[in-house]
């Protein structure tokens, strides 16, 4: 008996520090009450009518531009560029004022959600961040414009649209390509009209080294300015230079004339094109072709190469 009173002892000293214990655990967890309490349930429902009235007031924003842009043809840059401005501090006003609708911004607020929420968010949205940042640094450094025809990866189009997240390019094949805009930031970019309507559209010509050079550079000259399709405000140089095309000496003729819209380059190409062959049918202008050169042979062979006879 003697022995078991210190265990005893022992056994109600350690239950009445437990007991003590358990109050300041239970202080300690993260009331999810209180986070819950940051959070406006009204401004929440309220939020999502803002979102459908930015959702219907984009798409008519779209709208009424496409439709502008048909009617007032020169002033079709203008119009997108306004567009695109539109949109995105569209985005920019939508986030904030949601943002103030839904939640407590107190500094308690503050320090609880952004401390429980920074790491997750950041995490999960590390590219979409990296795609805004990139969306605000294009808006700004202008690599290209709305309107502009553009080569990206292999891919060539006009940029339709500069968004938040992405660029889309709707290529000549009326594909429309979506583009993150830190994947834009990070290649190389060739922009052929940059902001203006017009845009060099360079042509390539090949005739024999026999044929009349000046004849056919007039010709591709001429064919060039006479297009309905030309932009008259630009010289339209023809550069000549041989070249070894298939193992074949050519000339090569290339014109770089500039086309007045970007919409018509395929059609300026083509109208040049097909006036070019047919004023070179006219006037005896050929393509390359294999030439071989008559060589008198002579009268005797050096005595070194005579080819020696088979004793009969």
């Amino acid at each position: 008996m003697r022995r078991t009173r210190p265990l005893l002892a022992a056994s109600v000293a350690l239950a009445t520090t437990l007991s003590t214990e358990r109050p300041a655990l239970a202080q300690d967890a993260p009331d999810v009450g209180e986070l819950a309490g940051f959070v406006r349930w009204g401004g929440v429902l309220l939020s999502l009518f803002v979102i459908g009235g930015i959702i219907v007031f984009l798409r008519v924003t779209g709208t009424l531009a496409n439709s502008l842009s048909g009617q007032f043809a020169s002033r079709r840059l203008l119009i997108q560029k306004l567009e695109s401005i539109i949109r995105f501090l569209t985005y920019v006003v939508g986030a904030v004022v949601c943002l103030g609708l839904s939640i407590r911004l107190d500094p308690t607020a503050l320090t609880v959600i952004g401390g429980a929420l920074a790491f997750a968010i950041g995490f999960a949205m590390r590219d979409l961040v990296a795609a805004f940042i990139a969306g605000i640094t294009i808006m700004f450094d202008r690599p290209f414009q709305v309107g502009d025809r553009v080569e990206y990866a292999g891919q060539y189009g006009d940029i339709i649209q500069i968004g938040l997240r992405s660029v889309r390019m709707n290529t000549l094949d009326h594909n429309v390509i979506t583009i993150p805009n830190n994947k834009v930031l990070t290649d190389v970019t060739s922009s052929g009209n940059y902001g203006a309507l017009e845009m060099q559209v360079p042509m390539d010509f090949y005739i024999g080294v026999d044929q009349d050079v000046r004849v056919a550079q007039s010709v591709i000259q001429e064919a060039c300015l006479t297009s309905r399709y030309v932009f008259l405000g630009r010289p339209v140089p023809v550069l000549v230079k041989q070249v070894l095309l298939s193992n074949v000496v050519a000339v090569h003729l290339k014109a770089r004339p500039y086309v007045l819209d970007t919409k018509y380059e395929k059609a300026f190409e083509t109208d040049v094109h097909i006036r070019v062959m047919e004023a070179f049918t006219r006037r005896g202008v050929r393509p390359p072709a294999v030439l071989y050169r008559p060589v008198d042979a002579p009268a005797e062979l050096p005595p070194r190469a005579r080819p020696s006879l088979p004793a009969s």
